[in-house]
């Protein structure tokens, strides 16, 4: 077999590209309808509803578990792994995007008050973490990704 068939066979990293691919095609859809507006970026894009690193990293253990079972040492490395990035996107990753908010809000302000431009080159990213409904949502997901992957390719 080759590498790119054994890639390509590899049910947890395919379960796990599944997982993040329909996460972004929901989150685009959703923005879209809260927002009335359709913007592609959303399909690569992080933040929104759901999380999109909560559903990978949730259907890759699943997964994993499904594959080298649940009591595995696998398995307790992939689920370690997963809370710790769902956390941090609750965390780290959702108080930077609160900051960029706050700063692009205050060259906003500042250039409006300033005779000379000072607006940054480029507007910080916003949309970086997820409130914990979000993550919730995306490790929902990512069980049901594994669970169908497991059902119908088992």
């Amino acid at each position: 077999m080759s590498i790119a068939e054994e890639i390509l066979t590899n049910r947890i990293l395919m379960t796990g590209i599944a997982g993040w691919a329909i996460a972004q095609v929901l989150k685009t859809i959703i923005y879209a309808l809260m927002n009335k507006k359709i913007d592609l970026r959303r399909l690569a894009g992080d933040g929104g509803m759901p999380s999109s690193h909560s559903a990978t990293v949730t259907s890759v253990a699943v997964m994993t578990g499904f594959e080298c079972g649940f009591g595995s040492a696998y398995f307790a490395i992939a689920a370690v792994v997963s809370l710790v990035v769902m956390h941090d996107a609750m965390g780290v990753r959702l108080e930077t995007g609160k900051q960029a908010q706050v700063i692009n809000e205050m060259f906003e302000f500042l250039d409006h008050l300033s005779e000379e431009s000072i607006s940054m080159d480029v507007k910080l990213k916003e949309f970086v973490g997820h409130t914990p409904i979000q993550v919730a949502a995306g490790c929902i997901l990512g069980i049901v990704v594994a669970y169908l992957g497991e059902y119908y390719f088992g």
